[in-house]
């Protein structure tokens, strides 16, 4: 193996996904000489395979749905069809643009960018093309790949993973989708609007189980009223393929066909056969263990996004990145409240929150110490104007701060900024019914639901 000696990195960075690419950024961005080895393109996961490309059809769903019910809003309109090709061109435009983009920040910033499969070759080096590539520290994140079941193979046919769905050459007729996570409800979500009759199948009891129990009601209400068909608290059993599609039988024996199966139970990370034990890095069933600064066992190695075994987002790997970005480079750090990270839902409708449930709240206050609160959305005006149904609900300390907000809801996601900012700076309700939100936004669903459980709620009932 080829070793320049005569360059140590201050940081050599194994992934350039969410979290390695944040990390590099910033590194390089306080004056580490850092390395950045991709095996495919910078932007890893998020960019290429998840968050933009799915948000892309989930926005051509929704100007399908928009054509279908414009005569509601007196606008004539027809829908002549869905030109799959047309959608991709769509998605690829907008992944390519901000791709280049992020491309530009690399070279701008001066890090030295390795494309090649590498892989860790001792606690300060990783081996790509021929070549030993050394560093003071080495951080980990190479992230994370669709995972199955034991006996059902996704084979990029009928039964596929999310990385199939992105570039299928069709609107499928019908789909079967094992999986009502956010993974499985998004792909429902636009599948639907472009025509295809969806059944989603979850083993636990709700659609989204880790959101708030009222999230998903108001969810699972809201898919029944647009034909989308689930079954809830039944395990997957195994597929087979029919004559001309695919057969999903559950652990009671319910059977459900449809022409293809999208397995979506999950992400599992990216680490065997990297060198990662051979390094003596702790582990967990494929996960690198680290603590509350990204720091693993090994101490000149840290690891970072899909790969350790916290919350499975893009933004959560880019602050994780930045962390150990900025922990080498000698400033202070804090550790990351993973409650305190929003999430969101991109299906129609979004589904966003953050901070802990009403149960989680209960279990860690007791009963009698916690308050929640729902804010109907009909009382909004903006989203009646949109056209759309849902709720806020708030779960507050009693006489004490907000420690969870959940909504439901067209373009919730949009307002889950300021709800992470309550939750993180431990607002109480009295505090954030001084604020003034603009009038008619969406926003003010969030300021009406905190006027209310402050006591004097304005367009709401007691």
């Amino acid at each position: 193996m080829a070793n320049d000696a005569s360059t140590v990195f201050d940081l050599v960075i194994l992934g350039g996904g969410s979290g390695g690419y944040a990390a590099a950024l910033r590194g390089a961005q306080l004056g580490l000489d850092v390395a950045l080895i991709e095996k495919d393109k910078v932007g890893g996961t998020c960019l290429h395979r998840g968050c933009i490309p799915t948000k892309a059809l989930l926005h051509a769903g929704e100007i399908a749905d928009q054509a279908r019910e414009s005569e509601q809003f007196g606008v004539k309109a027809t829908l002549e069809g869905i030109d799959i090709a047309g959608v991709h061109k769509y998605k690829d435009g907008v992944v390519a643009g901000l791709y280049k983009g992020l491309q530009g920040l690399v070279a701008s910033r001066k890090v030295t960018y390795i494309e090649g499969e590498g892989r860790l070759s001792s606690p300060t080096s990783v081996d790509v093309n021929g070549r030993r590539v050394q560093g003071r520290h080495v951080l980990l994140a190479t992230g994370s790949v669709p995972k199955s079941l034991p006996g059902l193979d996704i084979d990029g046919d009928r039964i596929i993973s999310s990385d199939h769905a992105l570039v299928l050459d069709r609107v499928p007729k019908s789909a079967i989708i094992l999986g009502g996570g956010v993974i499985g409800v998004e792909f429902a979500s636009a599948w639907k609007s472009f025509g295809t009759d969806v059944t989603i199948v979850e083993g636990l009891k709700h659609l989204v189980p880790v959101e708030d129990e009222n999230s998903s009601k108001l969810l699972e209400r809201a898919f029944r009223k647009r034909g989308i068909k689930f079954n809830l608290g039944t395990f997957f059993e195994k597929a087979e393929y029919t004559q001309d599609g695919v057969k999903v039988t559950l652990a009671d024996g319910k059977e459900f066909e449809a022409e293809i199966l999208l397995v979506a139970i999950g992400r599992g990370p990216v680490s065997q056969g990297l060198g990662y034990e051979e390094a003596g890095v702790a582990m967990d069933r494929g996960y690198v263990l680290v603590d509350e600064y990204m720091r693993t066992n090994v101490p000149t190695i840290s690891a970072v996004g899909d790969l350790v075994p916290t919350l499975q987002l893009a933004h959560v790997g880019f602050a994780e990145g930045i962390l150990v970005a900025e922990r080498l480079a000698g400033l202070k750090t804090v550790p990351i409240d993973y409650d305190g990270v929003p999430r969101v839902t991109y299906c129609h409708p979004e589904v966003a929150s953050v901070g802990i449930t009403e149960a989680k709240a209960k279990e860690i206050y007791g009963a009698d110490k916690v308050v929640a609160l729902k804010y109907n959305l009909a009382g909004n005006g903006r989203s009646k104007i949109l056209g759309t149904t849902g709720e806020i609900k708030l779960v507050q300390v009693k006489d004490g701060a907000v420690v969870g907000v959940h909504m439901v809801g067209d373009r919730m996601g949009e307002q889950v900024g300021e709800a992470q900012l309550i939750y993180n700076w431990e607002a109480l309700p009295a505090e954030v019914a001084q604020l003034i939100h603009a009038h008619p936004t969406q926003s003010e669903a969030l300021g009406e639901a905190h006027l209310a459980l402050a006591g004097k709620p304005l367009h709401s009932h007691d």
